[in-house]
């Protein structure tokens, strides 16, 4: 069985480099045990969770584009094992990687999850699909959007590979940072209240002491000999 990502990332010229860099017998008869041509549930379930994802194109002179896509979690449908989509916003209206496709429709896409470093490659034929040509797959893409939606980008898998979590730098969104901190505040008010009763007995323990000082300085003053 062959491995599917690599026999489309490798070709001529990637060889003649392994060749020349000695790590050609590396991957000569390398095999992997799945073409990882149809998504689990593992990538499933991962591509759900993102909230944005790179996405590479070229263009028909060559040149390649790469767009960042975001949105809510879940924005990038999975639509079974070997279909994804997505709405194309309205944005700055150059239309680089809708032109792209319009040549080419080959393109890459760069799922990153900063928090636990891992990231997911995947090799797609993409077609662009107008709002009112299929509204079973509009009404789906377009669930919870928020935005103005131009057209549905309906990605057809190829390949996918799982890269390794070396050189990632860890980042968190705003909302794992918020979560994070939860337990933090809360303990925070939970020692701001303790703070604040002790601060209370403490100033009444100070005033039962200076009450009873007093208390004995009359006395004293009472019990004075007279001489």
């Amino acid at each position: 069985m062959t491995y599917g990502f690599l026999d489309v990332a490798v070709t001529p010229a990637v060889r003649k480099v392994q060749q020349q860099l000695g790590v050609a017998p590396m991957w000569e008869n390398f095999r992997g045990h799945r073409e990882f041509d149809r998504f689990t549930d593992q990538e499933m379930s991962f591509i759900a969770d993102r909230d944005s994802f790179y996405m590479a194109t070229t263009s028909e002179t060559g040149w390649p584009y790469i767009q960042h896509r975001g949105g809510a979690k879940g924005f990038l449908k999975v639509l079974d094992d070997q279909t994804l989509a997505f709405a194309d916003y309205r944005g700055n209206f150059q239309y680089i990687s809708v032109g792209n496709l319009s040549a080419n429709d080959k393109a890459c896409l760069f799922l990153m999850d900063y928090t636990r470093r891992a990231r997911l490659k995947i090799y797609v034929h993409a077609e662009t699909v107008p709002l009112d040509a299929d509204p079973a797959l509009t009404t789906t893409v377009l669930e919870g959007a928020t935005g103005k939606a131009e057209r549905i980008v309906r990605l057809r898998l190829q390949n996918f590979d799982w890269n390794c979590p070396q050189h990632i730098v860890p980042r968190y969104t705003q909302e794992e940072v918020e979560t994070g901190l939860r337990p933090v505040r809360a303990r925070l008010v939970e020692l701001e209240a303790e703070n604040a009763t002790l601060r209370e007995q403490l100033a009444q323990a100070s005033s039962q002491t200076k009450t009873g000082d007093s208390h004995d300085g009359e006395l004293q003053k009472h019990n004075r000999p007279v001489r």
